[in-house]
């Protein structure tokens, strides 16, 4: 018997949110629904804590690090690392780039009836 898929209220993901379904960070795009596994790829932050930004992009709670919802891209990494919070320059560099192939993972994520429902 197939497990009931992961899903989500539509009412409890109004446009602009991010919720946890799981292990999953499922958020609204303006009627876009997307979801992405919730581990930042920089030091594991709950993504599902994050925010969208203006350009649709989830942003991680703990350093800003940022991802293509899409493709779970990281298009701009950290701005810190542990505590600190400011310009890392190498550092951030580093872990961008290690961050566009070690990609955040990527499920299709759909509304059904008065659920989001992720496939």
């Amino acid at each position: 018997m197939a497990d009931e898929p992961d899903r989500i209220p539509a009412a409890e993901l109004p446009p602009g949110t991010v919720r946890r379904v799981g292990d999953w960070a499922v958020g609204d795009r303006g009627g876009a629904y997307f979801a992405v596994s919730r581990r930042c790829r920089h030091q594991l932050a709950d993504l599902s804590e994050g925010e969208l930004d203006a350009e649709g992009c989830l942003v991680c709670p703990w350093h800003q690090s940022r991802y293509d919802v899409r493709t779970g891209e990281m298009v701009s990494g950290p701005k810190g690392f542990l505590g600190y919070h400011g310009p890392t320059p190498g550092y951030t560099q580093f872990v961008r780039s290690y961050g566009k192939y070690l990609k955040l993972r990527v499920r299709r994520a759909l509304r059904r009836g008065d659920d989001v429902v992720l496939e």
